[in-house]
């Protein structure tokens, strides 16, 4: 059974009258397994910051240049304080920023810094199915739908995540066409083939199988489809990857690094078509820290003190790439 503060039946009323309906039973079982308290034992204070949450209202929201909804002077001083204290509740915040009601949720990652790099690169979102894969709380699912896809389907298995998203949409808009489901790209029918656009961003260096990951991401693309990818890259000829033995950036599940050229020559062999390097980005301290809303260690805490062009254990720092690329029709 689902937690009350989370719902999915505009979603499931949608699947049911799509293109995806063979995928309807199976997943709202798979959902509701995911997001058993028996698998979270934090669930219960999620639950309580939801309940939490003040009742306001708002008709307005821009997604097209953030995650902005409702005015300043849309609540008191006080109602104001009563938001902040329960999404507080579902601390850390690592994507973002999200403004509500005048609050500011200044997260660890500035995701705006990074969809101003990959939206001038991609085919335009106007009426396509959207998939985000390991799309933590959504920020970026927002920007998509603000882009004008029809419709924006995020998973990611932290059903943190899942609340924090859903703390957004009661304020955004219950019903809009867009959500985020407690599942990881494992769970998603081997033979879907449905999406126009597929974003996987931060997601390809935690697999343990490169190849296996850009599979199953081609398998979920209609033909004709786009793949926007974004991931940590080292410098180095084609062929190059960096393995790292032990952490990465103290991260302990850090897989492949592989160089530009390497990336795209990855993506050609899984049969994907005029695969392009569009942006390579050195991660700074400014797009990702510590902030009130996430007050853990953050990257620079994760670099070498003396030389922030290594990481703390001496590899190269942190260095993004977003290529993109087609399936064939």
């Amino acid at each position: 059974m689902l937690p009350s503060t989370i719902n999915y039946d505009d979603f499931f009323e949608w699947l049911k009258s799509s293109d995806l309906e063979g995928w309807h039973d199976d997943l709202s079982k798979l959902v509701s397994q995911q997001l058993d308290s028996k698998r979270w034992g934090d669930m219960p204070a999620w639950i309580q910051a939801m309940q939490n949450l003040p009742d306001i209202k708002s008709a307005v929201q821009r997604f097209d240049e953030g995650v902005m909804i409702g005015n300043v002077d849309d609540i008191t001083p006080k109602i104001r304080r009563e938001l902040q204290e329960a999404l507080m509740g579902l601390h850390p915040w690592r994507k973002g920023p999200f403004s509500l009601f005048g609050l500011s949720i200044e997260t660890e990652w500035q995701s705006d810094w990074k969809w101003d790099r990959v939206l001038p690169h991609i085919q335009p979102l106007h009426n396509r199915l959207v998939l985000d894969v390991g799309c933590g709380n959504g920020y970026h699912c927002w920007r998509m739908f603000g882009a004008g896809a029809k419709r924006v389907i995020g998973i990611d298995p932290s059903a943190k995540f899942v609340f924090q998203f859903n703390a957004i949409k009661k304020y955004a808009g219950v019903t809009l066409p867009i959500d985020v489901l407690p599942i990881g790209i494992e769970h998603m029918p081997t033979t879907l083939a449905a999406f126009d656009t597929v974003f996987s961003m931060g997601i390809l260096y935690h697999r343990r199988s490169p190849m296996d990951h850009l599979r199953e991401l081609r398998e979920l693309l209609r033909p004709g489809g786009q793949l926007v990818l974004e991931t940590l890259v080292i410098d180095g000829p084609e062929g190059q990857v960096l393995v790292p033995e032990g952490r990465y950036a103290k991260m302990p599940n850090v897989w492949f690094l592989p160089s530009p050229l390497t990336l795209v020559s990855w993506l050609r062999k899984q049969g994907f078509v005029e695969p392009k390097m569009v942006d390579i980005s050195t991660t700074t301290i400014k797009e990702q820290r510590s902030t009130p809303w996430m007050n853990y260690d953050s990257l620079k805490d994760f670099l070498d003190p003396q030389d922030s062009t290594r990481t703390y254990e001496g590899h190269p720092a942190p260095k993004r790439a977003v290529v993109v690329a087609q399936l064939p029709f």
